[in-house]
């Protein structure tokens, strides 16, 4: 039998010529034309432009953050002087070298002293500072303004006029106690009062600052909210804590742990708190924190194996005290969510 064929020539008008498939390849529409370079660039564009963007702040704390931290603890298992330089090898040696030092426990108690005194009066008198602002106050522009010249204080100067006012024996704050009939406090060689001033600077430094991050979460808290509970009945203080506190619970999280990282880390204010003691943290090192031993072991002793030894064990607990922080502050918004 002979196999008909399909005539070009015979083909209908406007009839396309069916062509046999290939063997071993299912017929399928045509492969697309290849895109403009004008449309593969605006799609390579819209894929790497934001890890463009955010990659600045990654070089900049790869360079200042990351990579002197884990030079830190390179430096911390080397027996590391500051003018010999790199020694040898000595593993956990000075971490036990600075746990067993008679010095170190007292230093760490002074720090989370410090730290209790300055962070929660600190984050609590924000917190107020910041619902008063929230409302219709005459000036208010003025004075949101006026709790932040604290911040930009010199620290500097700071310790220079607070060192006037917890002055022991001519301090303005005991000139004030006398009157009522109340001795002069030791500022500087008790240790407790020694603590409250210090805490005293950094609540002067700081709480206007997280006033206002304070105040700018509780200007994006939808106004409705207020006034469906004005409706209900709720007074001011009602809606600040039903509706307020929960609704800026993220940035409460977010200064809460700022806060711990910066009052754990404290080393201006008790450095410069006296001009003749202070320089070890006190007669007794009796406002000595954890930072002044890094600076002693690194700068006095010179020996940078110990003081980068120091350096990781504030970091670690840091780290533990700031997940503490994370869990509670997230228990305790629950709860007032669930109220």
């Amino acid at each position: 039998m002979s196999q008909r064929t399909l005539d070009p020539a015979g083909a209908r008008d406007g009839e396309a010529i069916a062509s046999p498939p290939r063997a071993g390849r299912p017929p399928g529409p045509a492969p697309a034309a290849p895109r403009p370079w004008r449309e593969r660039r605006a799609a390579w564009d819209a894929r790497l432009a934001p890890y463009l963007y955010v990659s600045p702040f990654f070089l900049v704390f790869a360079v200042v953050g990351a990579f002197p931290l884990v030079y830190t603890a390179y430096v911390s298992v080397h027996d590391w002087s500051l003018l010999g330089g790199k020694g040898d090898f000595v593993g956990f040696q000075n971490y036990r070298d600075v746990w067993a030092n008679p010095y170190f426990s007292k230093h760490v108690v002074n720090t989370l002293s410090i730290f209790v005194l300055s962070s929660v009066p600190q984050v609590v008198v924000a917190v107020v500072l910041a619902g008063l602002l929230d409302n219709q106050l005459r000036g208010r522009t003025w004075w949101r303004m006026s709790i932040l010249l604290p911040f930009v204080v010199s620290p500097v100067a700071v310790a220079i006029i607070f060192g006037s006012v917890f002055g022991d024996r001519y301090g303005l704050l005991n000139e004030l106690l006398g009157t009522v009939g109340i001795g002069p406090i030791a500022w500087h060689t008790d240790r407790l009062a020694s603590h409250v001033a210090i805490a005293t600077m950094v609540n002067w430094r700081w709480t206007g600052f997280n006033a206002l991050i304070f105040l700018a979460a509780m200007q994006a808290v939808p106004r409705d909210l207020y006034e469906s509970a004005a409706l209900d009945g709720a007074s001011r203080v009602r809606q600040f804590l039903a509706i307020t506190l929960p609704m800026i619970r993220p940035t409460m999280i977010f200064v809460v742990i700022t806060s711990t990282i910066g009052g754990l880390q404290i080393f201006a204010e008790p450095r410069l708190f006296d001009e003749t003691t202070a320089r070890n943290g006190g007669s007794d090192r009796q406002f000595g924190t954890i930072t002044m031993l890094v600076y002693d072991f690194g700068w006095q002793l010179r020996d940078l194996g110990r003081a980068s030894a120091t350096a990781w064990m504030l970091f670690v607990l840091i780290m533990l005290i700031a997940l503490v922080n994370l869990v509670l502050m997230k228990r305790i918004g629950s709860l007032a969510g669930e109220r």
